[in-house]
């Protein structure tokens, strides 16, 4: 990797991607400039990083106005509601960020000559007619549904990405991002992966939705931020999927959670909500083509060392407290 930046913004960089990815570039000997309002991010999440003098942590909205003085190297927009349980409590919050946040993003990077790495996701495919899901898939979304405003928000994200480059020259990347767990996740997040951790941790009953039987690809957060690295510093600028290609049945993964985590939890099944993708797997050609990557830990080894992370016995904090 021959291009390195010194100094570089990541938007939402308290949250759970962001701080570890603010881990990594601060390792890579980069400036970290996180920008944050904390709506779910938290302090605690970069709290070990605070004493470190090439990081910084500003409570700043992107959706509103802001800038940064001096040079940039990079952005990073990783500013998003992406839990289900926070973007249906904020659902315009969720859409400002796709479309003011990242346009406003994006003119920081045109004026800085910056390049601008959009963390995507895989929710862009809706619930997929096609499986695997390969980049050139245009997705199945229901607009006006309860997911929409996630849903259109990262698809605007992406065509706003693509304008600036097309447009004014914008230096981008694209990372369509598939379920990525790890430590920093919050207990109460709403994913499969934390909430069922956190009720067997606590002897109560897993609840699985639906009969169990939708999938998901599963990609532990070293793994992703390796991708996304790789990404960044890479010459490609059209959309990457970056996830685990390995499925895991909901059923399958409550199970095996219980097991590692020594647990008689019973398993409760409840309605499937509105919308939720039956199957969910990336195509990952183009990510081990252009970038020579793929996920390379194992389920069961990323979930241990989550389990081994996860808080026991206490009452989550409100992520927005400062």
């Amino acid at each position: 990797m021959t291009w390195a930046p010194s100094r570089v913004v990541v938007t939402g960089g308290a949250g759970f991607l962001g701080s570890h990815l603010a881990d990594r570039l601060l390792a890579d000997g980069a400036e970290v400039i996180c920008v944050d309002n904390l709506i779910t991010g938290s302090r605690r999440n970069v709290s070990h990083l605070m004493a470190n003098p090439r990081f910084t942590l500003r409570t700043d909205d992107v959706s509103g106005a802001w800038s940064v003085d001096g040079p940039l190297d990079a952005i990073l927009h990783f500013a998003s509601l992406a839990s289900p349980v926070d973007y249906l409590r904020h659902p315009l919050e969720t859409l400002e960020v796709g479309t003011l946040g990242t346009m406003n993003a994006l003119r920081i990077a045109e004026e800085k000559g910056a390049r601008f790495l959009l963390a995507s996701t895989s929710e862009v495919y809706g619930d997929p007619t096609v499986h695997p899901q390969p980049e050139t898939y245009w997705g199945n979304v229901n607009p006006i549904g309860p997911r929409g405003v996630y849903d259109e928000s990262k698809r605007v994200s992406e065509a706003f990405t693509m304008a600036f480059s097309n447009a004014r020259g914008v230096d981008v990347r694209i990372a369509r991002i598939f379920n990525t767990f790890g430590p920093r996740m919050r207990e109460h997040d709403g994913r499969a992966v934390p909430q069922f951790v956190t009720q067997a941790l606590a002897g109560e009953p897993i609840t699985v939705y639906g009969d169990g039987s939708q999938t998901r690809s599963l990609c532990y957060v070293d793994d992703l931020i390796e991708g996304l690295t790789l990404l960044l510093h890479s010459d490609y600028r059209m959309p990457v999927n970056l996830g685990n290609p390995q499925e895991v049945t909901m059923m399958q993964l409550a199970e095996l959670v219980r097991e590692l985590c020594g647990s008689s939890s019973p398993i409760e099944l409840r309605p499937l909500p509105v919308d939720d993708p039956k199957r969910r797997c990336p195509d990952v050609a183009v990510a081990l083509r252009q970038l020579r990557w793929t996920a390379m830990i194992p389920l069961d080894e990323a979930l241990r060392r989550t389990i081994d992370w996860w808080p026991r016995g206490s009452t989550e904090l409100d992520e927005a407290t400062p």
